[in-house]
């Protein structure tokens, strides 16, 4: 399985391109002039953050503060720009894994290809020809990922105040109301 890796990356970020309700989703890193973009879903990403945010604070409770992680995202850290361009997809994301290496104190987060069906492709083969790209990045790095991808995913459209689902320039066929534009 061909693994794309990056120990350390100058950056590593979600992002998105084009206008709210048509956006592509990315996770992206670059160390120096390298720079590997995947595209995901926007629920991938928010699930991502999330569990990334789990992740941190259960090795800060268990720690009891002893280890790098910080409660919130360094100062230093905050990353408001853009995707690096041009935006280049190495692959779509299916599944992911987070991890957490007690030894070097440092979060390893697994993307994995999406495949048609993981048996098919198996077929004449002894393994799939799935690729993963692999991060390893430090505690305060991810809070800061995580803090830019839940902000990245909220500046989409704005939710409709009766039922949640997102209202287009249009509006929306509203369920809470009986199917009329809301």
């Amino acid at each position: 399985m061909p693994v794309i890796s990056y120990d350390m990356p100058d950056r590593f970020i979600a992002g998105a391109v084009g206008q709210p309700g048509e956006r592509a989703f990315y996770l992206q890193a670059r160390a120096g002039r390298r720079v590997t973009s995947v595209s995901l879903e926007k629920f991938q990403v928010t699930l991502l953050a999330e569990r990334l945010e789990e992740l941190l604070d259960e090795v800060l409770r268990r720690s009891g503060g002893t280890t790098a992680v910080p409660a919130v995202t360094p100062a230093e850290l905050h990353d408001d720009e853009p995707l690096e361009q041009p935006v280049e997809e190495e692959f779509r994301v299916g599944t992911m894994a987070l991890a957490w290496d007690p030894e070097d104190e440092r979060v390893i987060i697994e993307a994995q290809e999406v495949t048609e069906d993981q048996e098919e492709a198996a077929i004449g083969e002894d393994e799939p020809r799935m690729v993963v790209l692999r991060v390893r990045i430090t505690a305060g790095q991810a809070r800061a990922f995580t803090e830019r991808a839940l902000r990245i995913v909220a500046a989409g459209r704005p939710p409709c105040p009766l039922c949640g689902l997102p209202l287009n320039a249009a509006g929306h066929v509203c369920p809470r109301q009986n199917g009329h534009l809301g």
